[in-house]
């Protein structure tokens, strides 16, 4: 998984929230400060610190099929 603000990958830390059905992913990225969330496939940012520059992110579900190809 990446950063969804400084791109980089596998420089974060995860906690896993379970209950009753309830199931949470938040990590921290080491390198930016990012705090964010995913859950069914959707990231949404929780703690943005580079929100003023042009580094700030936005929460955002992609799939596959929203690619085109130019031939």
């Amino acid at each position: 998984m990446k950063c969804p603000v400084c791109k980089t990958h596998e420089q974060y830390a995860e906690i896993d929230l379970h209950s009753e059905g309830f199931a949470e992913e938040i990590n921290t990225c080491h390198i930016c400060g990012t705090i964010w969330s995913v859950s069914h496939g959707v990231t949404n940012i929780v703690k943005d610190p580079q929100k003023k520059s042009f580094l700030s992110a936005l929460s955002e579900c992609v799939g596959a099929d929203e690619y085109s190809f130019a031939a």
